[in-house]
């Protein structure tokens, strides 16, 4: 069977029998995701790593625990993971979570996109520093909310479990930083 035709759900439970390389498939298919949401957050590179090797480690005791609910995604689940991780990791330093632009490796480049000829590396480059530099100047809980939600793929209610606000709350807040950078986009003229 091929990586993407076997559903999240199965992998985990045949990982849970048994079957470590089920285990490697779901890394595979998840590892950009979770390690850019925890870049996102920590704005370092190493750090990040530490904390994605973190995060497998907990993924793997909790499954082995079964303390994996199956109804659950196991993306949304394992983000979550991530990002507590990575909160911790700046309460130890007593400091605040903030989710800015980062000056180590670019986590856009992470993402896998398909051949692009050197003209199209520039610009998509460019349109990505710009839409970095554009989600850096909103307000830090309309910041949260948009990465949490685009990159982290998390959903509202798990948004706001996370956030400690009510979901309106981060309703509002994703709809506010959707205007504010649209708003900026218009006064910077950026074109989508």
């Amino acid at each position: 069977m091929q990586l993407n035709t076997i559903s999240d759900q199965t992998l985990v439970k045949q990982y849970v029998q048994g079957n470590e390389a089920c285990l490697e498939m779901l890394i595979s298919r998840h590892k950009d995701r979770i390690f850019t949401t925890i870049h996102l957050i920590v704005k370092d590179s190493y750090i990040a790593e530490d904390l994605f090797q973190e995060t497998f480690i907990k993924i793997i005791s909790n499954l082995k625990r079964k303390k994996y609910n199956e109804e659950g995604k196991f993306l949304p689940w394992a983000t979550r993971i991530a990002r507590n991780l990575a909160i911790d990791h700046f309460r130890k330093k007593q400091r605040m979570p903030t989710v800015t632009d980062s000056n180590g490796e670019d986590i856009f480049r992470r993402i896998k996109i398909k051949q692009e000829n050197r003209e199209e590396t520039i610009i998509r480059n460019e349109k990505e520093n710009q839409v970095r530099s554009l989600i850096d100047q909103l307000p830090p809980e309309q910041r949260q909310v948009l990465v949490l939600r685009h990159y982290g793929e998390l959903s509202f209610k798990e948004i706001a479990e996370l956030t400690d606000v009510s979901i309106n709350t981060a309703l509002g807040r994703m709809r506010y930083a959707l205007n504010n950078m649209r708003k900026m986009m218009e006064k910077q003229a950026i074109k989508a």
